[in-house]
């Protein structure tokens, strides 16, 4: 994406009033979410403010969690030591519980393809830091239960906070430490615009 594309989207996101992810109007995050449930042919995305915040979704939305011994793909050692913090035993080998994906400036062309790879698998935790937007992921589900207890650990995990005018309690909420994993809709914008302009040009 080049620099007047940049300046589009900022524009477009600033000017509209709607910088927090949980403005009613906001139009940014579920255009992102659209884009990558057509790419993927996954019903359902959640999106998430960094990698880290992708893995732990994926195994909350899969009902994983401290304690559990879980199977996973290659991850860095960052990434391992987070699980460990979570109290996760995880380790290679088997049938791994998640698929975890990197999308760079050079994959927007072939990210259907990419994906496709993972068919089967339950979630995908899909990095989005490298496209250079600052830390982004996407976490893709084909079940209708596993992608709402991700979302509902995103949003601090007992509360069904949609937008800023409603909370209500959850009837399935994660509960253990809450978090605040959102994406900002000026992320998201820009994490759209690249894939697709990336994608037009490849």
């Amino acid at each position: 994406m080049d620099h007047f594309d940049t300046a589009v989207v900022l524009g477009r996101v600033l000017t509209s009033g709607v910088i927090m992810s949980i403005e009613r109007n906001d139009r940014e995050l579920p255009a992102l979410e659209r884009l990558l449930c057509k790419t993927s042919g996954r019903p359902r995305v959640t999106l998430v403010n960094s990698v880290t915040a992708g893995l732990h979704s994926a195994l909350a939305g899969l009902g994983l969690g401290h304690g559990d011994d879980v199977a996973v793909p290659a991850l860095a050692d960052a990434h391992r030591r987070f699980l460990a913090w979570l109290g996760v035993r995880a380790h290679e080998g088997g049938t791994p519980a998640f698929a975890h994906l990197s999308a760079g400036p050079d994959d927007a062309g072939r990210l259907g393809a990419l994906l496709a790879t993972t068919a089967g698998v339950p979630a995908v935790v899909l990095d989005l830091t490298g496209l250079g937007f600052g830390p982004a992921a996407a976490v893709l589900f084909d079940d209708e239960d596993a992608w709402r207890r991700a979302e509902r650990l995103k949003i601090f995990g007992t509360f069904d906070l949609r937008t800023m005018w409603t909370q209500t309690e959850a009837d399935d909420g994660v509960g253990g430490v809450q978090f605040n994993y959102r994406l900002s809709p000026l992320v998201a914008a820009c994490v759209r615009m690249a894939l697709t302009t990336r994608g037009e040009r490849a």
